[in-house]
């Protein structure tokens, strides 16, 4: 029998994430011992092992990582689906699509996008969705949002479709009173080897990069130490948009070209999604 249930990935996922099935039963509010039961009818099920169990602990087999992999995926799914048909059925004026958008970039572009497609005939509402940097496409994934606009190469775009709509270079911002701000350019090695403005660090998938620079949750906290003389950034052209007097923008010669991309799942249906791509290819 090949049907799995979710209940079961959902076990399985827990004992594979902590590698415990103390702590897994602990994260899933259940006894250890109808957890353990759970697994092992599984496994007998699929006819594999799924988790090498000894002294020292558990690991997972190259079978269970394709399970973990399949079953993150079929999970994600199946909450986007709830989410997205509550949606469609949650509000008597219409379809609704939320937009993630990466916070303080593309601002112009955003603007315009909204304006012209709040234009056409029928057009859906849009909730615009603030997202950290790496987050538009997991959010698609899991039905928090409809459709995204994301940057390479920073999001990887695997699984979606997309259409490019921005090529931009990118710029150092840096407190207004430094040495550096008043330079015509610089390059990526200069701007990462101020002693006294270690770069700013973003979370990826929720890990910091190493880094003697300040770990940033938001915009609002960079722009802040930015302003204090306290860490530097990069950050594509556009994000120009949320500067403050305090600070300096200087273009760099060597950054790689940001190209920003509206991204959609793949097998969406949405009329008004389809509507919402057309405008922005047209702008």
């Amino acid at each position: 029998m090949d049907s799995l249930e979710t209940r079961e990935l959902r076990y399985f996922m827990a004992v594979a994430e902590e590698l415990h099935f103390g702590r897994a039963a602990a994260r899933l509010g259940m006894a250890q011992p109808p957890l353990s039961r759970a697994v092992q009818r599984l496994e007998r099920r699929l006819g594999v092992t799924l988790l090498e169990r000894d002294r020292r602990g558990v690991a997972l087999t190259g079978a269970g990582t394709v399970l973990l992999d399949e079953a993150r995926a079929a999970l994600d799914a199946v909450t986007a689906a709830a989410r997205r048909t509550r949606r469609a059925g949650g509000s008597g004026s219409g379809e609704r699509l939320v937009l993630a958008v990466k916070a303080a970039a593309s601002h112009e572009l955003l603007t315009e996008l909204l304006d012209a497609y709040a234009a056409e005939p029928g057009a859906a509402g849009i909730e615009v969705l603030p997202s950290g940097i790496c987050e538009q496409g997991e959010m698609l994934r899991d039905g928090r949002a409809d459709v995204a606009l994301m940057h390479t190469p920073f999001n990887s775009l695997a699984g979606f479709d997309s259409e490019e709509l921005l090529t931009e270079g990118q710029i150092a911002i840096l407190p207004a009173g430094h040495p550096l701000a008043a330079r015509g350019t610089l390059s990526l090695d200069e701007v990462g080897d101020i002693p006294d403005l270690p770069l700013a660090r973003w979370a990826r998938h929720g890990v910091f990069p190493p880094g003697p620079g300040p770990e940033i949750h938001d915009m609002t906290q960079l722009a802040q130490l930015i302003a204090l003389g306290r860490t530097a950034a990069v950050i594509p052209e556009s994000a120009r948009a949320w500067l403050w007097a305090q600070h300096a923008a200087v273009p760099l010669t060597d950054a790689p070209a940001v190209v920003t991309h509206i991204v959609w799942p793949a097998h969406s249906r949405s009329r008004a999604l389809a509507e919402l791509i057309r405008t922005a290819t047209r702008l």
